[in-house]
């Protein structure tokens, strides 16, 4: 299914931004600076809680000032390119974010939406493409372009609340996927799993985190954001202190060797010192357990052996496991553990005290499943040429 919404011409969008850039926005307007932050809640309020998708929503800010505001910004989201909806119900967006210059023509990232009967998680991207190379990530099997901006990834969300009728007075799609009810939210929990690292773009997912986070618009806790790294070790305590949402860890491994093959990120940074930056994280605690994502490759990593080594390198850190029973690509080395090896592998960790569920895959259909994600641009840029040829014949 594909989608478009129109764009207009490259105003800058106010949709994205953080508090601070509203208000610098509105001062080179010429606001007075007494208006300035009355203003700034005025249309932080629109933007983030109602999700208005133009300035004339905006009922108590003067006709006067809409005009101005539609003179000089616009409300622009992320463009869905595409839209694929899983016999699971899980959707995967391919979005074309504005372009950023005149080498720019607009990146493409994927965001997926996960809907459950008690949540819905959405799980966003933070770079174009992947600064890293694991060699089980479909994600790692494209160059890195770029680093998300702050806006562009709050945009993912904005978009998703908009298509899945999150907003006060939106129509929810009616196929009864989406998680309904009065007071329920189509999107209540964040997980940054998508495309890229997000340690190495952490500027800009902390400011979004706190965007998505502010209790006058998306208002999301931080307990229902998670942020998964495969291990930049230096700033997972930046993450913690100057921001605080929950901890993941890409793990895969209990051996330096086998995890320098699998996270060539641990040949930087080895087990022993992650390990030691996760049981210092602030805030962790059994309340607040890291969490830490394990792939089941057959014959690779998924011996009793390396399930009793995982329980001893985790001693005294606050965790859960998650094993992930390996999502298949085009091309892909490995293959997925054997659901008896699986469940041997969980009981192991389970009876040494640690909650080890076994992530059930969603999306594998639509390739939206974890480590699938890879932007299928070139893929529809061929489709199009030949549409285009067929027509012209």
């Amino acid at each position: 299914m594909t989608l478009s919404h129109s764009t207009t011409a490259e105003k800058p969008s106010l949709a994205g931004m953080t508090r601070a850039q509203i208000g610098d926005a509105l001062r080179a307007l010429g606001l007075p600076e007494r208006e300035i932050r009355m203003r700034v809640s005025q249309l932080w309020h629109w933007i983030y809680f109602r999700g208005a998708r133009g300035f004339d929503e905006m009922l108590n800010v003067s006709k006067t000032l809409r005009v101005t505001l539609n003179g000089a910004f616009d409300l622009r989201l992320p463009e869905i390119v595409e839209e694929q909806i899983s016999i699971d119900g899980t959707r995967k967006w391919l979005l074309r974010l504005p372009s950023t210059g005149p080498q720019d023509k607009g990146a493409e990232v994927e965001c997926v939406y996960i809907p459950e009967s008690d949540r819905g998680t959405l799980c966003v991207s933070s770079q174009v493409g992947c600064t890293l190379t694991c060699t089980f990530c479909h994600t790692g099997t494209q160059k890195l372009v770029r680093n998300l901006t702050t806006a562009e990834i709050v945009g993912q969300l904005l978009v998703a609340r908009q298509r899945l009728g999150d907003f006060p007075g939106r129509e929810r799609p009616t196929d009864g996927l989406v998680p309904a009810g009065e007071g329920v939210r189509a999107v209540s929990n964040i997980v940054f799993m998508g495309m890229g690292e997000p340690l190495y773009n952490v500027e800009n997912v902390m400011a979004a985190i706190e965007i998505m986070a502010d209790g006058d618009g998306l208002s999301l806790s931080k307990r229902r954001i998670t942020v998964s790294t495969s291990g930049v070790v230096p700033q997972i305590e930046r993450l913690g202190s100057e921001c605080g949402p929950a901890l993941a860890i890409s793990l895969h491994a209990v051996r330096d060797e086998l995890r320098n093959e699998l996270v060539p990120l641990n040949r930087k940074y080895r087990i022993k010192e992650l390990l030691q930056a996760c049981r210092d994280y602030p805030g962790a605690s059994n309340a607040r357990r890291i969490t830490f994502e394990y792939v089941m490759l057959k014959g690779v990593n998924d011996s009793p052996a390396e399930a009793r080594e995982l329980v001893r390198l985790l001693k005294g850190v606050p965790a859960k496991i998650n094993l992930i029973p390996f999502n298949p690509w085009p091309g892909a080395p490995y293959e997925c553990s054997d659901w008896e090896t699986i469940e041997r592998f969980s009981d192991i960790v389970f009876n040494a005290g640690y909650a080890s569920p076994v992530r059930t895959p969603r999306g594998r259909d639509i390739l939206a499943a974890c480590g699938q994600l890879k932007s299928e641009t070139e893929k529809l840029r061929a489709r199009a040429r030949l549409a285009a040829q067929d027509a012209a014949e």
